[in-house]
């Protein structure tokens, strides 16, 4: 048995109890309580803040943690970060006034930065010799500049749609997140065995992210031309038709890159194009 804390709320919430709940982890959340067991699957979930979470794991009192790689290096707890897991991508910059002119990293001397995270702040600042007021505030930093209480703002950026609404512009980009799977080192073997099992369940769930399996018939004639065409894991599943010179062809294609897939194939033969959800793949 192993214990995961997650987000309580917030932005990695849902999408952590839905990686979970794609890696074959089930909560109940009609009965969601600060800890719960899972029923198929020896872990038990504990609800944190997000900023809580690195210093619980650090100490051993979860074994495991869902987080923002932000709150990992703002909060300096010693952690293993065993896996990135592809959602909750931001970064985490440096924003002035859009009426302001901004110069280069020397505008900062002598100015007055908001901030949630004044840890990752002063260390970058220190590397670049820069001197400034660092003033931490919880909740909307967004709004510090235009409340006199700032002249420029360190906070997560996902879209930029906060920023350009309360008037700001990112000028630097300091550091890059995204969720990671986070753990006390030094995990004995047991349960180290089941950590590695549910990282084996995320990595199969995230390959499935962006991914259609494309199902198609085409003249058997056009076979190589198609091989070349389309990607695959290792190369395309062939099926032999009952209709005598046509074959099936079957593989997994990045949704990006779908329709200029499909175009290619139509321009030579390909019919009956199915492209259907994938869920997970398990290598």
């Amino acid at each position: 048995m192993i214990r995961i804390a997650i987000q309580t709320k917030g932005r990695l919430n849902e999408q952590s109890i839905e990686l979970l709940r794609e890696a074959g982890v089930t909560i109940k959340e009609e009965k969601r309580k600060f800890l719960m067991r899972a029923a198929d699957f020896p872990v038990e979930i504990l609800f944190l803040r997000d900023d809580d979470i690195p210093h619980t794991v650090a100490m051993g009192a979860a074994d495991l943690g869902i987080v923002g790689y932000n709150e990992v290096v703002e909060r300096g707890c010693v952690v293993d970060v065993l896996q990135n897991l592809g959602f909750g991508a931001c970064r985490v910059s440096l924003a002035v006034p859009k009426s302001v002119e901004y110069t280069g990293l020397d505008f900062f001397n002598g100015k007055r930065i908001a901030t949630s995270y004044p840890n990752v702040l002063k260390r970058f600042f220190d590397e670049k010799g820069i001197k400034a007021a660092v003033h931490t505030i919880t909740g909307s930093v967004e709004i510090a500049p235009a409340a006199g209480l700032a002249d420029a703002i360190f906070d997560i950026v996902s879209s930029g749609g906060t920023l350009i609404s309360n008037g700001l512009v990112e000028v630097e980009q300091v550091l890059q997140s995204e969720a990671v799977l986070i753990a006390t080192p030094g995990l004995d073997d047991d349960k180290m065995a089941v950590a590695r099992q549910l990282m084996s369940r995320f990595d199969s769930v995230q390959k499935g992210y962006g991914k259609k399996y494309l199902v198609l018939n085409l003249p058997s004639s056009a076979l190589d031309e198609a091989v070349k065409i389309l990607p695959a894991m290792r190369s395309p599943t062939v099926i032999p038709l009952a209709q005598s010179d046509w074959c099936s062809l079957q593989t997994v294609v990045d949704e990006k890159e779908l329709w200029s897939v499909v175009e290619k194939l139509k321009a030579i033969g390909a019919e009956g194009i199915l492209v259907l959800a994938l869920e997970k793949i398990v290598l």
